[in-house]
């Protein structure tokens, strides 16, 4: 009851009061002239850590939606990630966090996990990113918390999906780019693959959960051609499956052609001129002019 629910967040103030941390405030808020979003109204409960989850939650907190994330005492690690500001806190952090609410909750505890299920109850949409069948052991997954919200779209995210022969392994993006082909096309054709300076699987997983969350709130009832559900679904995201979405022509090529596209370093194999080139001057400029029009005003500007 009220009781439980309140001495889980006491529990988690002591905790993030010793790091200097915050219950339950809004991060970094952005809005202008209080205007409303096409996702006002839509609370989203973020029980994701570090990158995949809590990016989703970032998009949707962009357009209007209210995301309370739930963050385990000592708050999610993100926050002491690469550069720090002067209060101790990641730049990165605050990127992610902007425009969301956060509370503290201890999911290892009944107490902490009765609040999870308290905010689920009043939620449209949850996002999660723990291992598969981890939010079960909790007593917190799809079906558990159906029977106290069947409106609720519930979003997972993991490495290999949440079925499978992968499922069990550990999903990090690093490996996952690597099984999903992206890897294997980057990089120069006599050195090892590269990774790009940036966690693109993580980043295109989130991205494919907000895909997938609109969509099931479309279907859940505000679609004006369709009949609504006035139900919600599971959302099952794959890191793999989210990278493999981006190889566009490779997979195509190569069951019709049998075509195994290679490294090309800079370059996008058989599309030119379209690379980095190093002028006289010593600086570097980007030229794009991968069509017969293009290629021709190109010239014409090189006075060729």
């Amino acid at each position: 009851g009220t009781k439980m629910m309140s001495m889980a967040m006491v529990t988690c103030a002591r905790a993030l009061r010793a790091t200097r941390r915050t219950v339950f405030s809004r991060s970094f808020c952005v809005s202008s002239e209080n205007k409303k979003g096409p996702l006002d109204g839509v609370r989203v409960l973020e029980l994701g850590q570090l990158i995949a989850g809590p990016w989703a939650g970032t998009v949707l907190a962009y357009f209007g939606a209210d995301v309370i994330k739930v963050e385990p005492p000592g708050g999610d690690p993100i926050r002491g990630w690469r550069q720090l500001d002067k209060t101790g806190t990641s730049y990165w952090w605050r990127g992610h966090a902007r425009n969301k609410r956060s509370i503290c909750v201890d999911l290892k505890s009944s107490d902490g996990r009765e609040v999870v299920k308290r905010l689920a109850g009043v939620s449209d949409v949850l996002i999660e990113n723990f291992r598969p069948g981890k939010m079960e052991e909790w007593g917190l997954g799809p079906e558990d918390l159906e029977k106290i919200n069947e409106k609720l779209v519930y979003t997972r995210i993991s490495g290999y999906g949440q079925t499978g022969p992968y499922s069990k392994k550990p999903g990090f993006a690093s490996v996952c780019e690597a099984v999903g082909g992206f890897r294997y096309v980057n990089g120069f054709p006599d050195r090892p693959s590269v990774r790009p300076n940036l966690s693109m699987g993580d980043t295109m997983a989130g991205l494919q959960a907000v895909i997938g969350i609109l969509l099931a709130l479309q279907a859940r009832g505000t679609n004006p051609r369709a009949p609504a559900s006035g139900k919600g679904q599971v959302v099952d995201v794959a890191i793999y499956e989210s990278v493999f979405n981006l190889l566009e022509g490779v997979v195509s090529e190569y069951d019709g052609a049998g075509v195994i596209r290679e490294c090309s370093g800079s370059t996008l194999t058989g599309i030119v001129p379209s690379n980095l080139y190093r002028g006289l001057d010593s600086k570097d400029i980007i030229i794009g002019a991968n069509g017969d029009s293009l290629y021709s005003r190109l010239l014409d500007a090189m006075d060729l």
